[in-house]
C-alpha cells in the first residue's frame, strides 16, 4: 500500500460538516481530490481550513490537465514533498507535524517510517544494479541519495 493511501485529512468530520457533503477521509481519494481540484464549496469552510486546503490543491493538484489527477501526479508530488522534508533532516514524527501544519494532513509516524525505509531499500537495490551494470556514476549518486535519506552524509 502506498504512503499516499495512508494520508488523511485532519479534522475530517469538521470539514465534511462545513462542506455539507460527504468526502472520504483519505487525502488522495478520488472524491477528495476532485473536490479540492475544483474548489467547489470551499467557501463554506473556515478561513484557516480553506487556506490549507487551497495550499494542498496548489502544491499537489496543480497539473497541466485534469487527466493527470488520475495518473499519479498528485501522489508523485506528495512523495517528493516527503523526501524533501526528510532531506531537511526531519524524522517521521516531525514530518507528520509539518504535514499537519502545512496542509491539515495526518499520517501515522510508523507509516512514514515504513515509507522512508522502503525508499532506502529501493535506493540500495538501484545502487547495486548500477554497480553490476558498471555505471559507477549512477551507483555513486544512488549511494549518496541513500545515505542522505537514511540520515548519514
Amino acid at each position: 500500500m502506498a504512503i499516499t493511501d495512508k494520508v488523511y485529512l485532519k479534522n475530517h468530520r469538521q470539514i465534511v460538516s462545513q462542506l455539507d457533503t460527504s468526502i472520504p477521509k483519505g487525502a488522495f481519494k478520488g472524491a477528495t481530490v476532485e473536490l479540492l481540484y475544483s474548489g467547489e464549496g470551499l467557501s463554506k469552510v473556515d478561513d484557516a481550513t480553506r487556506d490549507r486546503l487551497l495550499d494542498f490543491a496548489q502544491d499537489f493538484l496543480d497539473c497541466e490537465s485534469e487527466e493527470q489527477l488520475y495518473t499519479g501526479y498528485p501522489e508523485r508530488q506528495f512523495v517528493r514533498y516527503l523526501l524533501e522534508l526528510r532531506a531537511q533532516g526531519l524524522g517521521p514524527d516531525d514530518i507528520v507535524d509539518v504535514m499537519g501544519d502545512d496542509y491539515m494532513l495526518y499520517a501515522y509516524p510508523g507509516d512514514v517510517l515504513s515509507f522512508l525505509d522502503q525508499a532506502v531499500r529501493t535506493l540500495e537495490a538501484a545502487e547495486a544494479l548500477a554497480e553490476v551494470d558498471g555505471n559507477q556514476e549512477a551507483a555513486r549518486e544512488m549511494g549518496e541519495a541513500k545515505r542522505s535519506l537514511a540520515g548519514r552524509r
